[in-house]
């Protein structure tokens, strides 16, 4: 076979592929088409000269004592040869030597040329498929844009990206979106899947606390610069988030640069996410003062925290005024919820006999007040 360099660089061009894994896919395919067309159970090596740019299939036997037992088996015994055997064609032979026979795959006519070619096109079909798949894998949890093309039944739907068909699941959509053929939607490649019935699979998010992250990044330039730190978010998708943000420079407010001059950053990522309300924490290493603020739009009194037997933060028990728990626990439950899954403890509320006064500030309710009084009167 002449100039399979230019072949192999040929097909880097057009595929966008690396030479050299071509060149590598090539000589496998060359290998395997040895085996079908000459005898499957010899070694064979694809050898290319770089001067004549000629590749050659070359026969490997290595050299063994006659008394190998690899020489009565009837897989491996072509591989083989006992050092008697090997000194009549060479005398200088010794164990472990290898003698090379040149074998030319032209030789074999249209069976070689036809066997071949189904190789060099499956191997390099592989390749093709392997360096899409690791270029998707590297992108898990990142975010992706492209064009729907098709709706199925089960209502995925599929999104071209680039070269590649991914699929957005009806579980991973937003309640209440809808897409049509022709719409561009952006979301996060959540998970990438091969297997040889159906090739690459790409499953696409746009439900991911990940996704949310991705489009504050593209609305925010402080976070896509890393000034501004997203250390954790939760997401109750289409109704409500939180995210927790912490600033590395002392002259930036975390929570100022995200949600921008009257909110025009954050309602751009809203509008994108269905109108879901975003609420901005900035966060702390200080677990009782994080949870206080995961806590928000509730006053709290107080946070103990309750730790495991490894020493971990298990549960959050939480004292607020009696006012405040249906603001804690939020429209069904969502606002605790949240506040559960961005600081990883189970939270639980105990009312006090505190309220709430018209400046946010909590003081002891009157009627309890007006009974000490009476105790010590």
């Amino acid at each position: 076979m002449e100039k399979i360099l230019d072949i192999a660089q040929a097909i880097a061009d057009e595929k966008g592929l690396n030479p050299e894994n071509v060149l590598t896919s090539l000589k496998t395919a060359f290998v395997q088409t040895a085996k079908r067309v000459i005898n499957k159970n010899f070694a064979f090596e694809a050898e290319v000269d770089p001067d004549t740019k000629n590749i050659k299939i070359v026969q490997i036997i290595t050299v063994v004592a006659d008394d190998d037992e690899r020489l009565e088996d009837e897989e491996l015994a072509p591989a083989y040869i006992s050092v008697s055997e090997a000194r009549e064609y060479d005398d200088q032979v010794e164990l472990g030597d290898q003698l090379q026979i040149d074998h030319n795959i032209e030789d074999y006519g249209r069976t070689g040329a036809s066997q071949l070619h189904r190789e060099i096109e499956y191997h390099i079909q592989r390749l093709v498929e392997d360096e899409l798949f690791n270029k998707y894998k590297s992108k898990v949890g990142t975010l992706v844009s492209g064009r729907v093309v098709r709706v199925d039944a089960q209502n995925a739907t599929y999104i071209e990206v680039d070269e590649i068909r991914a699929v957005l699941p009806m579980k991973s959509r937003i309640k209440g979106e809808f897409f049509d053929v022709g719409d561009h939607i952006k979301a996060v490649v959540r998970r990438v899947n091969m297997d040889k019935e159906n090739g690459i699979q790409i499953e696409l998010s746009r439900t991911s606390p990940k996704f949310l992250e991705e489009l504050l990044a593209l609305e925010v330039p402080e976070i896509a610069e890393g000034t501004v730190i997203i250390e954790k978010a939760a997401r109750i998708p289409g109704e409500r988030a939180k995210i927790a943000i912490m600033s590395t420079h002392p002259q930036v407010d975390a929570v100022g640069a995200t949600v921008g001059v009257k909110g025009v950053r954050i309602n751009a990522v809203s509008d994108e996410l269905i109108g879901e309300n975003i609420d901005c924490i900035e966060y702390t290493t200080i677990p009782e003062l994080f949870i206080s603020r995961t806590m928000s739009p509730a006053i709290i009194s107080h946070v103990e925290i309750i730790q495991n037997e490894e020493g971990e933060n298990e549960k959050a028990i939480i004292t607020l005024p009696a006012d405040q728990k249906s603001k804690a626990i939020g429209k069904s439950g969502i606002n605790i919820r949240l506040a559960s899954m961005l600081t990883g403890m189970q939270i639980e509320l105990l009312e006090s006999d505190s309220v709430t006064n018209e400046d946010g500030e909590i003081e002891e309710a009157k009627d309890s007040v007006d009974a000490l009084e009476a105790l010590f009167n």
